[in-house]
Parts: C-alpha cells; sequence; structure tokens
C-alpha cells in the first residue's frame, strides 16, 4: 500500500509536465513515420525490423524522464520526510516504476498503431510484444533512477542524453552493428540494447531466430544489476543528502 500511495504521488508529478510526456512520445513516433516516407533501401529500416527499434530508442527518453524526476526530488524536501519512513529502497524503486508505466503503456500503443497503419501486419504477436516491451521498459527505468540518485538535476538531463546517443548507436535501430567493425559488434552484443531490440523483435514478428540465448541472458543480467544499484544508491543518496 505504501508502494502504491508512492507511486500515485509520482504519477502526479509526471502529470504536472505534460509537455516532457508529449516529447517523449511524439519525436520516436515522428522518426517512425519520417523513415517510412523516405523508402530507405535497406532490410534495417523495413516497418517490422525499425519498429522495435523505434520503441527502444524511446525507452531512453524514459531514462532521461525518470533520472530528472529522482534529481527533482532528491533537492526537494520530500526525501527528508521520506527518510523518517518504514518504506524499504525496494518499495521506493518499485513505486518510481509503476508510476512510469501508464507512460511506457501509452507510448507503445501509439506506436504500434501507427506502425499498423504504415504496413505492419496486425497479429496476436503484436499485442505480446506490447506487455514485452513493458518488461524490458524496467532497465531504462532503473537507469533512470540510478542517474537521478548519484547525479543533480542539472547533471542528470546531460548524463541521460548520452543514454539517449548510445542506444541510438549500440541498439542496431539505424543500422547493424556489423556495418562499423567486428570489434564494436562484439561490444554490443554485450550491451543491453541491442538485444533488447532483438528481443521485442523476435515477439512482435513471432520470429524467434532474431534472438539468441545470449540475448537473453545478457539483458537480464544488465537489468538485475541496473535495479540493484538503483536501489543501493537511492537509499544511501537519500541518507547522505538529509544528513
Amino acid at each position: 500500500m505504501r508502494t502504491i500511495n508512492f507511486a500515485k504521488r509520482n504519477f502526479k508529478e509526471i502529470i504536472r509536465d505534460p509537455l516532457s510526456i508529449v516529447f517523449a512520445i511524439a519525436l520516436p513516433l515522428f522518426l517512425l513515420f519520417i523513415f517510412q516516407q523516405i523508402k530507405i533501401p535497406n532490410e534495417a529500416y523495413n516497418i517490422e525490423n525499425f519498429t522495435p527499434g523505434i520503441v527502444v530508442f524511446s525507452f531512453s527518453f524514459i531514462t532521461l524522464f525518470t533520472a530528472m524526476l529522482v534529481a527533482k526530488d532528491r533537492t526537494s524536501s520530500l526525501l527528508i520526510r521520506l527518510s523518517v519512513s518504514p518504506m524499504k529502497a525496494v518499495e521506493y524503486i518499485l513505486g518510481y516504476i509503476i508510476s512510469i508505466i501508464p507512460i511506457i503503456l501509452l507510448q507503445n500503443v501509439l506506436f504500434y498503431i501507427l506502425a499498423i497503419i504504415l504496413g505492419l501486419k496486425f497479429t496476436i504477436s503484436v499485442v505480446f510484444a506490447i506487455f514485452v516491451s513493458i518488461l524490458v521498459s524496467i532497465i531504462f527505468i532503473a537507469l533512470g533512477i540510478l542517474i537521478g540518485s548519484i547525479f543533480s538535476e542539472k547533471a542528470s538531463s546531460g548524463i541521460s542524453s548520452i543514454v539517449v546517443q548510445f542506444v541510438c548507436f549500440t541498439s542496431g535501430m539505424y543500422f547493424s552493428a556489423d556495418m562499423l567493425g567486428e570489434t564494436f559488434a562484439k561490444v554490443c552484443k554485450y550491451l543491453p540494447f541491442e538485444p533488447a531490440v532483438n528481443i521485442i523483435k523476435a515477439v512482435m514478428n513471432n520470429n524467434y531466430e532474431f534472438v539468441t540465448l545470449e540475448n537473453v541472458i545478457v539483458f537480464i543480467i544488465y537489468t538485475i544489476i541496473s535495479l540493484v544499484l538503483s536501489s543501493i544508491m537511492f537509499k544511501k543518496k537519500m541518507t547522505s543528502d538529509n544528513k
């Protein structure tokens, strides 16, 4: 109940800044639309391949969004009040995650509706992809909490912007990592962003050749590490900031 109440408070804070929500949704939608109009002769830009990349790209804005929310909470009197509450660090993290899930769901529904309008064939796999995408988004929320716990509000914005660019170049959404050499391709395989795209692509297209067991293991490991670190750093910073 404490987690739900905290999530409700976070959601109210989120909707106080609707412009950020619109930007986080509108820019990826625009990119999905515009790249389908250009008709680039590359399989990576086919609607069934490009849509998962855009979904993951949109999650990088959620990292930015979450980081700024957490950093703002650290500078307000909120954490002073929370520091004397019986809530555990994991409850705080869950509170942030639950409050952002509605934004993730709205993002996904709009992306897949546009993709279907642009030519993506609708199957039950698209519905499954939406649910899988929500699970995938957790690592991006956790990264946002981690960044917001460590850095100030202004610094969080800059660091999160780097994450946005990092997702662009290592997820394979615009081009295959192999195009930049074998070493770069190997690095991308051991980062969570390319596996995230592959997982969603496999589910959406009902073609599990897109994903490997290695992709799943790498992604799960990064997700667990991100959640653990965000919990530890949030609790640590909440304590140190209020001394």
